[in-house]
């Protein structure tokens, strides 16, 4: 691949990532002065709470627990925060949790726990700040009975790999849970209830990020139950699952419950802000650019043919854009698991593009996640141009049809590998044509 068309796709996703780091969302958000924290439009006069609690969870959880005690220092009176392993930092006041992603894992539920009793322990004069960032519906698992942590884990892996979307997922997650759905606010009732969001969900729905842990949820039970229908796997998942979602158990807290009149829930980063400033790297780097959409969902090897025939596009007719053209996209899509292979949706999408733009001079894309990690993997995600499959000798094509994604793209040095990034909101395409 053409080094400059390589290094300039990569440090546009890198823009992207930058400008969704988390503490400084935070702290363009909350402010502190004349002892009053201001958190978008409202106010609140610290000097009216005798306690000040920080819990949470997400991939970000981290920084965005630091830009809280550089805010409140002191003042925090106790915290904890479930994040993923490998994403800690150095705290003072907030205890930090590592514990599985994307699987729930026990270490996990014995972080939720502890959080729950954190906000029941809260009362009227009392301020919850809540953190939550993509990853958190994994990463906050509190099974309701009679459903069991290894029950949520085998869900969870039906889930992930019949092709569900978030919001289908975070649904089911919502009715097997103690803490999401609205039910992290129940609990922190009647105490003032501040929610940080770090949004990595396609519309920034508020009652899906994270599974909703402090919102209003518009789902239901006979909800939870149709999707598994749709899907095929009401027979595959665990007894107690079917148990839990046929039980008539009473309903996640609605819109219009009293629990919500002093819950405020403020969103501090989100894709449309990481797509913003990779536009901005784009034209500085000369490319005539756009933004395709933020909204971009579906089955991750078809949208990437559509990104493929974009590209095709530009470079027959020159449209949408004349060249050097750039054109960048964000959202989430999903895989629906055929194979046995490794990789994740961000390496699907670049291997069916891959195969699309084959022979194409000129042309690169590139998908990938802000978080750092794609699937079960260390990747964010892949690379690929004209070239890339002549310069494999492998069958890109049976790599598909067997989701292995990440072994063919290891072989040619062209995954995408940033570590943890502390961030996350969601995935970010970039198609290039010079």
């Amino acid at each position: 691949m053409p080094r400059s068309l390589r290094s300039q796709a990569l440090r546009i996703f890198r823009a992207a990532v930058r400008a969704a780091n988390p503490a400084e969302a935070v702290l363009r958000h909350a402010k502190i002065g004349g002892g009053v924290l201001t958190a978008g439009r409202r106010k609140y006069r610290l000097s009216e709470f005798e306690n000040i609690y920080v819990i949470g969870a997400g991939k970000a959880g981290a920084q965005m627990a630091q830009a809280v005690e550089k805010l409140l220092g002191r003042r925090i009176t106790a915290g904890l925060v479930n994040i993923k392993y490998g994403h800690a930092a150095r705290l003072r006041r907030i205890e930090l949790n590592e514990c599985g992603h994307p699987v729930p894992d026990a270490k996990g539920e014995h972080g939720a726990a502890r959080i729950a009793q954190l906000a029941q322990h809260a009362s009227a004069r009392d301020l919850v700040i809540c953190l939550v960032s993509g990853g958190a519906s994994a990463l906050l698992p509190l099974p309701a009975p009679p459903v069991t942590l290894a029950d949520k884990q085998a869900t969870t892996r039906l889930l992930l790999n019949c092709g569900a979307d978030i919001h289908e997922i975070n649904c089911i997650r919502k009715h097997i849970s103690l803490v999401k759905g609205g039910q992290l606010a129940r609990l922190a009732y009647p105490a003032t209830v501040l929610t940080l969001i770090l949004s990595d969900v396609i519309g920034d729905d508020l009652d899906v990020i994270g599974s909703g842990p402090t919102v209003p949820d518009r789902t239901t039970f006979l909800d939870a139950r149709a999707i598994l229908d749709k899907y095929a796997i009401w027979a595959s998942v665990p007894a107690a699952i079917r148990e839990r979602l046929s039980s008539g158990a009473p309903e996640t807290p609605k819109p219009g419950d009293a629990i919500f009149a002093k819950v405020q829930n403020l969103i501090v980063a989100s894709n449309r802000l990481a797509v913003d400033a990779a536009m901005r790297e784009a034209r500085a780097l000369g490319f005539n650019t756009m933004a395709l959409s933020t909204f971009i969902e579906g089955e991750a090897r078809e949208v990437a043919r559509v990104h493929a025939a974009i590209a095709k596009e530009i470079r027959a007719a020159h449209r949408p854009l004349k060249p050097p053209a750039c054109v960048i996209s964000g959202g989430e899509t999903t895989v629906t698991m055929r194979g046995a292979g490794l990789g994740g949706r961000n390496q699907e999408f670049t291997l069916a593009a891959a195969i699309e733009i084959a022979g194409l001079k000129d042309v690169a894309i590139l998908s990938a996640g802000t978080d750092g990690s794609d699937g079960p993997t260390d990747a964010a995600g892949a690379i690929a141009d004209g070239t890339t499959l002549a310069r494999s000798n492998l069958n890109a094509a049976s790599f598909l049809a067997n989701n292995d994604s990440y072994r063919f793209f290891d072989s040619l040095g062209d995954l995408i590998k940033t570590g943890p990034t502390g961030t996350n909101v969601a995935d970010v395409q970039i198609v290039l044509v010079r």
